[in-house]
């Protein structure tokens, strides 16, 4: 290939005039519906078998339990995190607050490396709606010109019939899509009783039915909107993305000049035969020969659709595929670049912190302050009280019976205000407590104290707190 054609090539891929305007929004300003043609392919039948392990795990993880409580749960209201089975409750935030920036991280590391691979395989957005609802769709409608011309038709029996249908099919799915998400929230238990009874949870079953709404409304008419203008993942890849990066790439050195198939002949263009069809097939309109855009989420369907296409007219398969900017362009291989490093070493700093931070992690928690606005008491026999309050934090599933015990003083009382404390399972409780000690042990106006935290005979936690004496004056 001689420079001038190669610079010709290059120059139109590089035209940048297709970003002044969006697929799905026509010349004015109205909402253009896409009509994407059904794919078939190798990588559609993978996502085809990868959907169905996703909505297996995806459905059937609430009613898996562990210890009588669910493997996952994210109750934010109640400030309480389930993790395989592990309980985190506010006091841990920290721990999980660094594991969400371990997910941002390994997911810009992820995107540097794949792009947006995640979009199109693992995205709940792009599962449902690609591989259930469109399912459903071309199922009910059919193809994507029998959909436009259902939609053009005038509102006979076949319309009115298929579209209930689909209506009631869409909504019946965002129904369940809906309980699940909120059983990792409250507990799939939880939701099975609102169900049961929604008139003790009108709230709480209204709400239900409000989301369930707003998910029907997504899957029937915002659909691919979603990824445009909602999802910020899109606008991350605009910085995270680099010539590196491997994506959903269109070979426009091997393609380009376009010129439609004539049998027999001997082409001397490029092999693509501007036939469309990568075009046709993407559900969010866009042209993957223009090059990277934000509107591609990495489905593969314009792949699929092309390697069919090769292969009909006896091309090689390819001229779509997953490669990086310069793979196509010189044909260099994927390399580990000087980002890629850095995220990887920030990730295992982070990592190492995390899993230091799980293995230190203490199943109790208490806190003992002194009693806010008191001083010390005189007592009798030559001794000293303080007043101190504790509260205790049980993340066990175990009810925590609670003895306290002075550990750097010999001669020492320790007095319980009320009754014995008991902490219950994942529970908090506070109480209060005298410490008395001799006169002589409190050689300073605020000593160190350190109080041992048992249960069941067992040390369960040290905690230092001060003691407060009356005032030292120096003697001359």
């Amino acid at each position: 290939m001689d420079s001038n054609n190669k610079d010709s090539k290059q120059s139109e891929i590089h035209d940048e005039s297709f970003r002044d305007s969006i697929a799905t929004i026509n010349k004015e300003g109205e909402r253009a519906y896409i009509f994407p043609t059904k794919p078939h392919g190798k990588y559609y039948n993978l996502r085809t078998y990868f959907t169905w392990v996703y909505l297996l795990v995806f459905f059937t993880i609430p009613f898996i339990k562990y210890n009588g409580e669910p493997l996952f749960l994210f109750n934010v209201p109640e400030k309480k995190f389930i993790l395989f089975g592990a309980i985190f409750w506010a006091q841990d935030f920290f721990i999980f607050g660094l594991g969400m920036l371990i997910f941002i991280v390994f997911v810009a590391l992820f995107t540097v490396v794949f792009g947006r691979l995640f979009c199109g395989w693992a995205c709940p957005q792009t599962i449902f709606m690609e591989m259930i609802f469109r399912k459903i769709e071309y199922w009910i409608e059919g193809d994507a010109t029998y959909q436009k011309a259902l939609k053009h038709a005038p509102w006979n029996a076949e319309k009115i019939k298929k579209r209930v249908l689909k209506f009631l099919i869409f909504y019946t799915i965002s129904f369940l899509i809906t309980n699940t998400l909120l059983s990792y929230v409250i507990s799939i238990d939880q939701v099975v009783d609102i169900l049961k009874s929604p008139g003790q949870h009108v709230g709480a079953f209204l709400g239900l039915f409000l989301f369930t709404t707003v998910f029907f409304f997504i899957y029937w008419w915002f659909r691919e909107q979603v990824c445009l203008i909602v999802c910020p993942y899109g606008r991350m890849q605009g910085v995270l993305l680099d010539k590196n990066t491997v994506v959903v790439a269109y070979d426009y050195v091997r393609g380009e000049e376009r010129h439609k198939f004539k049998k027999n002949e001997v082409r001397t263009g490029g092999d693509c035969i501007d036939c469309n069809l990568c075009v046709k097939v993407c559900p969010t309109g866009i042209d993957i020969r223009n090059g990277t855009q934000l509107e591609c989420v990495s489905c593969t369907a314009c792949i699929d659709a092309c390697d069919h296409m090769m292969e009909g007219v006896g091309l090689e398969k390819g001229l779509i595929r997953y490669d990086s900017e310069n793979g196509i362009k010189n044909k260099v291989k994927l390399a580990f670049t000087t980002r890629m490093k850095a995220y990887s070493v920030v990730l295992l700093v982070l990592i190492s912190v995390e899993v230091v931070l799980l293995s230190t992690r203490s199943d109790y928690d208490a806190t003992i302050l002194r009693a806010k606005g008191m001083l010390y008491q005189q007592q009798p026999n030559e001794q000293l009280s303080n007043l101190y309050t504790i509260k205790l934090v049980n993340k066990t599933r175990k009810e925590l019976p609670v003895e306290l015990k002075v550990e750097n003083f010999n001669s020492y009382k320790l007095q319980l205000i009320g009754k014995d404390i008991v902490v219950k399972e994942e529970g908090v409780t506070e109480g209060e407590f005298f410490v008395y000690l001799n006169k002589s042990d409190v050689t300073d106006r605020k000593i160190k104290l350190e109080i041992g935290v048992y249960s069941n005979g067992k040390k369960i936690k040290t905690v230092k707190t001060n003691f407060l004496g009356p005032i030292k004056f120096k003697q001359n």
